[in-house]
């Protein structure tokens, strides 16, 4: 059985991740999102896999290769060109995606499934295929009930009593909400729905194709599941999508490592002496890390490998990624550490050299990193209890 997972996307609600990680290569403790997915299709027989990239494409192909390691086959569709010798992403959208392939050579010739490459799901994907196949349809896409009050975060599917999609309602506000049945991004199509995509163009499955489809009378429908979805499409739903897998609520993920002390886990060969740091879990701590004696980590919180966290650093629900060098005193709380970036939960971030506070977070591997300023000294002093909040407001 063939699907295709969409994974061309430049991920800019999860910025400043995806300035160097392409969405769906984003890690839940480590292990990229859409190797997930290609679990989730194995399992239920779909072993060939179409993966449409333009955005830092190198890095998803690299790591996945054609798949074999993963139980699968996989081909890949670039989208873009090259310009001065340098590769330029241009992403024809979901469904021009779809079309792409179809052009070039017909890959959909029996029904398939299309996931997007930003969440974690437990789908029974088998079930979704009988459901869409017994209705008839042309296409389905698979919706999920959320409460009332968080409607107005997602697109909305208006059916009538038959599940047949009538209308759709993008971000509505809860008041203007015709219905709690969200789109997942999870679509089970016929090949001929390929029909009804113009080609070379760009063109989106939700806010062009649907509406199309509707218009046309086509026989398309909802199919409400109950399964466990988790979003990872803004850095708001990635910060609880850790925090979920840490406290043991997405079924699909086991925290990586070996369980130290109770809800402390590690990868291996960490350096830390658990007895002279003061701990609350489930944290995760990355290979070949350090954590020094006197820093204080408030669970849930992730570091990733090759980090090190200095002496009396504070990490207290926060997300450290590889490479990461914490300073001494340094105090994060709810804050995502990336690179050269610091990121509050809501999504907002500032980047560390330009604001001269490199020394304080760098980059573990960089040996150029000077002692700070007298002047330097106070203003961290002065910033105390939540460095990243005060230096982003300067």
């Amino acid at each position: 059985m063939k699907a295709m997972i969409l994974a061309a996307g430049k991920g800019t609600r999860v910025q400043p991740i995806t300035h160097t990680i392409p969405k769906p290569m984003i890690p839940i403790l480590q292990k990229p999102v859409m190797e997930f997915l290609l679990e989730l299709l194995r399992q239920h027989g779909f072993t060939e896999v179409m993966v449409n990239v333009s955005h830092l494409a190198a890095e998803i192909e690299n790591y996945f290769r054609d798949g074999q390691r993963f139980g699968v086959e996989i081909a890949y569709s670039f989208e873009g060109r090259i310009e001065d010798g340098e590769l330029i992403g241009a992403a024809l959208g979901s469904a021009g995606g779809l079309k792409k392939i179809q052009t070039f050579q017909p890959f959909f010739d029996d029904t398939f499934v299309v996931l997007c490459g930003d969440a974690l799901i437990d789908l029974d994907l088998t079930e979704a295929v009988r459901l869409h196949q017994e209705k008839g349809a042309m296409a389905s896409l698979v919706t999920k009930r959320v409460p009332k009050d968080q409607v107005s975060s997602y697109g909305v599917v208006v059916t009538d009593q038959d599940s047949r999609v009538l209308s759709f309602q993008e971000k509505p506000s809860v008041a203007e909400a015709a219905s709690d049945m969200i789109n997942t991004g999870i679509y089970i199509f016929e090949p001929e729905v390929l029909d009804h995509i113009p080609a070379g163009v760009p063109f989106d499955i939700g806010a062009d194709l649907f509406p199309r489809l509707v218009a046309a009378g086509a026989p398309f429908y909802a199919l409400p599941m109950d399964f466990e979805w988790v979003d990872i499409g803004k850095v708001p739903d990635y910060w609880q999508a850790i925090r979920s897998v840490l406290e043991g609520k997405v079924r699909q993920v086991s925290v990586p490592g070996r369980e130290v002390r109770p809800g402390i886990f590690t990868g291996l060969n960490v350096a830390a002496d658990w007895d002279k740091i003061n701990v609350t879990g489930p944290i995760y701590v990355g290979g070949m890390s350090r954590i020094d004696p006197g820093v204080t980590i408030v669970g849930p919180a992730m570091i990733g490998p090759s980090c090190h966290i200095c002496e009396g650093a504070t990490i207290d629900n926060s997300i450290i990624f590889d490479y990461s060098r914490i300073g001494a005193g340094v105090r994060l709380v709810e804050k995502l550490v990336f690179g050269r970036y610091c990121v509050d939960r809501n999504g907002d971030h500032f980047d560390l050299q330009e604001a001269s506070l490199d020394w304080l977070i760098t980059d573990v591997r960089r040996q150029d990193v000077v002692q700070p300023s007298p002047q330097q000294k106070a203003m961290a002093d002065l910033l105390g209890t939540d460095l990243a909040l005060s230096a982003g407001e300067n």
